[in-house]
């Protein structure tokens, strides 16, 4: 090869075995990668790079399969790079194509975020309560209890129907000691959002949030040393590790549950929508619809998410990947959909204003998405201040030092030692 092409910057969807990775887009310190870069060797190392990255730097020199690469350009063996770039000049379609036989309606706020927020709360209180008790009756050999699951997540679905807001906001500063806990509780909240923004009816709400609540149940049957390791993982660990989704499955069986959608998101969240997925390899509408939103949803509360192996990445990060991997690994519907639904600054995301204060964003307004109201907590200097203020970016009323604010950029969770879960409103 030409020295010239001795470095490729190289999106992860396209990452193939034998390439040797020299550079991340991001520190390595960090990661669980070595420094010095290292040749992939299986797929976990892929996966586990699609955590942490949307692109690294291949060098060409120290690979050992790119020069074959392009011979294997087949009708039947399509390199994935091209077989992405069918799937995103496909045609678009509509919801209604995407949800046939559902009755799809545009909702509307209810209720104003004050108002919801004392609402949201007890909902959250009340089904984090019962996901202690549900999941530690599985632990202990037993079933799911599928009508209290049902019960509890109702007034979540009620509450994020009449404004998401507060719902999102409270879900973010919850923190559950238990991470297979947080990420069904926080999956589910993200599911119903997703699901009101596309317009789907309430007992579809429902089912988006128990297939969330339960599409890692299977992880109660995993070691907990694997689940909680903070390297690399071996490819036999990695089988051990998807083998939750047929755990998941047989849970929920013996359980009893029969509502197919449930059914879909716990066999199918892993399925990505270019077939590079698991545990089937299904692509495009093979999987289920339910299944491709408990993909995105998945994947966007674990990044944004504290895990054994990856620090949690801001919110407009991981919107960023997956706008980035619209028609390979998610739906580009369901991706711009979800975006639209949670905007680039969600509730309880740390931002820094073009002041220098630093807040965290308490509501949106879904007609002016960069203007939200953001609670100040540190000042220009970044000292704490002694009492948090309230700054409504979207009040055309306020004095011209509040018009003129803006959001600079976003921050990653944890930024200037704040912790959320300790902030009273």
């Amino acid at each position: 090869m030409s020295s010239m092409l001795k470095s490729l910057k190289v999106p992860i969807t396209d990452l193939e075995l034998g390439m040797f990775v020299s550079a991340l887009d991001r520190p390595w310190l960090g990661t669980p990668f070595f420094t010095q870069g290292f040749v992939i060797e299986d797929r976990a190392q892929i996966d586990r790079l699609r955590e942490y990255c949307e692109y690294v730097v291949i060098d060409t020199r120290r690979s050992h399969k790119l020069a074959s690469a392009p011979l294997q350009r087949t009708r039947k063996n399509l390199p994935q790079v091209e077989k992405d770039r069918k799937l995103h000049e496909r045609p678009r379609v509509p919801v209604e194509k995407i949800f046939a036989g559902r009755s799809i309606k545009a909702y509307k706020d209810d209720s104003n975020w004050e108002d919801e927020h004392p609402r949201a709360k007890a909902a959250l209180d009340t089904l984090v309560d019962d996901i202690n008790v549900i999941f530690e009756e599985v632990i202990d050999g037993g079933k799911i209890d599928v009508i209290k699951l049902r019960k509890s997540v109702d007034p979540i679905i009620e509450s994020i129907s009449r404004n998401p807001d507060a719902c999102l906001w409270v879900a973010r500063l919850k923190q559950h000691d238990k991470y297979t806990y947080q990420h069904s509780l926080g999956a589910s909240i993200w599911s119903v959002s997703l699901g009101r923004q596309l317009g789907l009816p309430k007992h579809d709400l429902r089912s988006l949030a128990m297939g969330c609540m339960l599409m890692d149940v299977g992880k109660l049957r995993v070691d907990t040393d694997l689940l909680q390791a903070n390297r690399s993982l071996t490819e036999q660990e990695m089988d051990e590790m998807r083998d939750h989704v047929r755990y998941g499955l047989e849970i929920i069986e013996e359980s009893g549950v029969i509502n197919q959608d449930v059914i879909d998101m716990v066999a199918y969240h892993h399925e990505r929508f270019n077939g590079s997925g698991y545990p089937n390899g299904l692509r495009s509408d093979d999987i289920p619809a339910f299944a491709r939103i408990a993909a995105i949803v998945d994947t966007y509360d674990a990044i944004t998410s504290n895990r054994s192996h990856a620090p949690a990445r801001s919110p407009s990060d991981a919107i960023k990947l997956l706008y980035n991997s619209r028609d390979a690994d998610f739906q580009a519907e369901l991706v711009e959909a979800f975006i639209q639904a949670v905007g680039i600054y969600p509730a309880g995301t740390l931002v820094e204003l073009s002041s220098g204060e630093v807040g965290v964003v308490v509501a949106e307004y879904r007609t002016r998405r960069l203007r939200p109201k953001v609670m100040v907590l540190l000042d220009a200097d970044k000292q704490r201040l002694k009492k948090p203020k309230v700054i409504d970016l979207h009040d055309e009323s306020a004095d011209e030092a509040v018009q003129s604010l803006s959001i600079s950029k976003s921050l990653e969770p944890g930024a200037y030692d704040l912790d959320l879960s300790a902030v009273a409103v």
